[in-house]
């Protein structure tokens, strides 16, 4: 396990710093700073009061919670999103609700989990021509559903 440390900085003082639940979790869950109702198929970018400052060739990713997801059809729209390391604004989380019936998102409850990934940065120079593969392209179910 690698570590990277993450300044965090508190901008309402109610704010929560991110925590693991348990040791060896991917993900810190991340807690809303506001009570925010989301009717059916609704999207809200939901305050976390928190910014972080990322050391550069990492990123922060916001990803749902599957406990969220299952029972209440509430997940993270734009998954993962990412928050880069020069951003020093408040971290949101952009939830919708999938479900059939309103949701209230309440002050203080877990609404995501923040991942700490590494960056590769590339170079994309134009090509005429690409290398062959046995995939070719193929995509989009192109090797079917079942085995």
């Amino acid at each position: 396990m690698t570590n990277c440390t993450i300044k965090i900085k508190k901008l309402t003082p109610d704010a929560q710093t991110p925590q693991y639940a348990h040791f060896g979790d991917s993900g810190a869950d991340l807690f809303a700073t506001e009570t925010v109702v989301l009717k059916p198929l609704e999207r809200a970018a939901v305050g976390t009061g928190l910014s972080a400052e990322i050391r550069q060739g990492f990123e922060l990713q916001v990803r749902p919670k599957s406990g969220l997801a299952i029972k209440s059809g509430l997940t993270v729209l734009n998954t993962p999103g990412t928050v880069d390391f020069g951003y020093r604004g408040e971290i949101k989380v952009i939830l919708i609700n999938l479900s059939n019936e309103e949701y209230t998102v309440e002050k203080d409850q877990k609404i995501a989990q923040l991942v700490v990934c590494p960056v590769a940065y590339a170079d994309f120079p134009e090509v005429d021509e690409l290398s062959d593969t046995s995939r070719g392209e193929g995509g989009f179910g192109s090797t079917g559903l079942n085995k």
